[in-house]
């Protein structure tokens, strides 16, 4: 069993998209750990895109995940981690296919709609970043 981090970006939230996710994650039997809504501290979103800190694009994303609620959700299930980055879809949403969140409801990379966790040590180092009061066994 493997948990995993998903965040549905500001986007994805302004437009309505919180139960369409979170339904198509519960549907591949998926369990929801962790659940909140929060106006993300900039803080733990420049801690969370650390290694991307030297990077062109590091304010903008910052800037970006601050710029209004973000739904933090802890997923727990065989093979959560690459089953969930397959359901999203690509990081560019004009190369996801149909089917995906972003190929479905997704047109710029700038407003892709979600994050989720790559392998499983950043899996747990976003958990606890995102849920430092720990998750619902």
């Amino acid at each position: 069993m493997e948990t995993t981090l998903i965040l549905i970006k500001p986007g994805g939230v302004q437009r309505n998209l919180i139960g369409e996710i979170t339904t198509r994650i519960e549907r591949r039997n998926l369990k929801v750990v962790g659940l909140k809504l929060v106006n993300a501290p900039r803080e733990t979103v420049e801690a969370h895109y650390a290694e991307h800190k030297e990077r062109p694009f590091f304010g903008s994303v910052c800037d970006y995940l601050t710029s209004g609620p973000v739904v933090a959700l802890a997923v727990r299930g065989e093979n959560a981690i690459k089953a969930i980055r397959a359901m999203m879809g690509a990081t560019n949403p004009l190369d996801a296919t149909p089917g995906t969140v972003r190929g479905d409801f997704a047109l710029s990379i700038d407003d892709n709609l979600t994050h989720s966790s790559s392998d499983p040590e950043a899996a747990a180092n976003e958990l606890a970043l995102w849920f430092p009061e720990g998750l619902v066994a």
